[in-house]
C-alpha cells in the first residue's frame, strides 16, 4: 500500500510538471526580441544588430523591437544598420522608449528605416541637419552634396513605409523636432504606445512589407526576450563612444611620455594598450593634423626631459597636446550625426577631463625632472664628516654613521670607535675616510 501511494504521488507530480511546463509554451507561442540602443550609436550596434537578426531568424521570432534612446552617433554605422533593417526577413519595429527619451539625428534615420515606427509618450525625434564641428563651436552644413545625399536617404525610407516625406525631409533641411503626438499627427510614425506590451497589442494584425514579402504581425501575448550584447560588442560599444575613445587616446599619449621618462614602471604598456583601444574605438579614423600635433607634443616633452630647465619646449608640448586632443575626434559631418547640444556637452566634458589628466601627468613629470636634475647626493658627500661606531684595522671595512644612516667605510690608517673622520672618496658602496687630526 505504501509503494502504491508513492507511485501515485509520482504520477500526479509528473502530470502537474508536464502541464505547468506546457502552459507557458502554449501561452507564449509567439516571441519578440528586444534590442536596446542607448547612448551614441556606434559600429558595435551594427555588429550586435546583425547578430540579433540572425538569432531571430534561427529561433523563429515574430519581430525585433529596437528601443531607441540616443542623441545620434556614427552615420557610417547607422547606414550599415539601415541596410540590415531593409534586408531583414524579420519585421523590425523602431520604438522611441522609455518616455521622455529622444531619438535625435542618427536615431531618427533608424526610426524611419524600420518597418513600423512607434514612440512612447513625451519622446522627441528630429535634429537631423548635419553639423560641422570644431573646438570653437558648431555650425550647420549647407553643402548641397552632403545635404542631398541625406535628404534622399530620409525621403526614400519615409516613402518606402508610407510616411510623410515632406516632414521627413524637414528633419534635415529645417532641423525640425517633433514630439510623439505631432509625429503621429503628421504621419511620421504609425503607433503611440505607453510601453512594450501596449505596443505589441497595437501592432498585432498589422501588415508590413519586408524584403521577403508581406507579413501579418502576430505579436499579441508574445514572450519578450531581451538581446544581450556579447562581450566583444560590449567592449566595442564602450570604447566607441567619442568621449571614451578620445580620453583613452589622451591617456595613452601621456602614459607613453611617462613610460619613456621613467622606464620600468609600466607606463609604456599602459600607454600602448590605451592607444590601441582608442584607435579601435575611433575606427582608425583620426584627424591626421591632430595626430601630428599630439605626437609633436610627445617629442617636445621627451626633448625637454633631456635638456636643462622646464621651459619653452615643455610648455609647447603641453599646448600641442591640448590642441591635438581637441581635434583628434573624427567630427566630419559625413561620419557623425549628432545634434549641436550633444557636441557642446561632449566638448566641455572632454576638455575638463583632458585638462585634469594633463595636469596630473605634468605634475608627475615635473617632479621626475626635478629629481633627475638634482645634484647627486654622492657628489655632495666628499668632505663631509662621519662618526665611527667600532674599531677597524687599516683598510678593514666597518660601519659609520652618516646623516643618521649606517654606511660601510674604511680608512688606510684604521678606524677607532667614536672618532670623527672625513669622507675623501667612495669605492662602490664603501666610503673612503681620512682621519681628522684633532687639535
Amino acid at each position: 500500500m505504501k509503494k502504491f501511494l508513492i507511485f501515485l504521488f509520482l504520477i500526479i507530480f509528473l502530470n502537474f510538471y508536464i502541464i505547468s511546463y506546457s502552459l507557458p509554451i502554449a501561452y507564449y507561442e509567439n516571441k519578440v526580441l528586444i534590442f536596446k540602443i542607448t547612448g551614441t550609436i556606434s559600429i558595435a550596434h551594427y555588429e550586435a544588430l546583425l547578430d540579433a537578426i540572425n538569432i531571430a531568424q534561427k529561433e523563429n521570432y515574430n519581430a525585433i523591437i529596437i528601443l531607441l534612446s540616443t542623441p545620434g552617433g556614427s552615420l557610417d554605422a547607422t547606414l550599415k544598420m539601415i541596410t540590415l533593417i531593409e534586408n531583414s526577413p524579420i519585421p523590425i519595429i523602431g520604438y522611441v522608449y522609455p518616455p521622455s527619451s529622444t531619438a535625435w539625428s542618427a536615431g531618427t534615420y533608424l526610426l524611419m528605416a524600420c518597418h513600423i515606427a512607434a514612440m512612447a509618450p513625451n519622446t522627441i525625434i528630429g535634429s537631423c541637419q548635419p553639423i560641422s564641428y570644431s573646438p570653437f563651436g558648431s555650425t550647420p552644413i549647407n553643402d548641397t552634396k552632403i545635404l542631398n545625399a541625406l535628404i534622399s536617404l530620409m525621403s526614400t525610407q519615409a516613402k518606402a513605409h508610407g510616411r510623410n516625406e515632406t516632414i521627413a525631409i524637414k528633419f534635415i533641411t529645417e532641423n525640425l523636432n517633433l514630439n510623439d503626438e505631432e509625429a503621429l499627427l503628421y504621419n511620421v510614425i504609425e503607433i503611440r504606445a505607453k510601453d512594450v506590451n501596449d505596443l505589441l497589442n497595437k501592432i498585432d494584425g498589422k501588415e508590413v512589407n519586408t524584403i521577403y514579402g508581406e507579413i501579418k504581425m502576430n505579436t499579441k501575448n508574445s514572450m519578450i526576450v531581451e538581446y544581450s550584447f556579447r562581450l566583444r560588442e560590449s567592449i566595442l560599444n564602450v570604447i566607441s563612444d567619442p568621449t571614451i575613445s578620445s580620453i583613452l587616446f589622451l591617456i595613452g599619449i601621456i602614459a607613453l611620455i611617462y613610460g619613456f621618462s621613467t622606464p620600468g614602471h609600466g607606463g609604456e604598456i599602459i600607454g600602448a594598450i590605451a592607444l590601441i583601444l582608442a584607435l579601435i574605438g575611433m575606427g582608425f579614423d583620426i584627424n591626421i593634423a591632430a595626430l601630428i600635433m599630439m605626437l609633436g607634443g610627445v617629442f617636445l616633452f621627451i626633448y625637454e626631459l633631456m635638456t636643462p630647465g622646464f621651459g619653452i619646449f615643455g610648455f609647447s608640448g603641453i599646448i600641442l597636446l591640448i590642441l591635438g586632443s581637441l581635434f583628434i575626434t573624427p567630427f566630419s559631418p559625413e561620419k557623425w550625426a549628432v545634434p549641436s547640444e550633444w557636441y557642446m556637452t561632449f566638448t566641455y566634458t572632454f576638455l575638463f577631463i583632458a585638462v585634469l589628466i594633463s595636469s596630473l601627468f605634468i605634475f608627475i613629470l615635473m617632479k621626475i625632472i626635478q629629481v633627475r636634475r638634482k645634484k647627486p647626493i654622492i657628489g655632495n658627500m666628499i668632505g663631509d664628516i662621519v662618526t665611527s661606531i667600532s674599531d677597524a684595522a687599516p683598510n678593514e671595512i666597518t660601519f659609520v654613521i652618516y646623516r643618521g644612516e649606517y654606511w660601510q667605510a674604511k680608512c688606510k690608517n684604521g678606524i677607532k670607535k667614536d672618532k670623527k673622520y672625513k669622507i675623501i672618496g667612495k669605492d662602490g658602496p664603501v666610503l673612503i675616510l681620512e682621519e681628522i687630526n684633532e687639535v
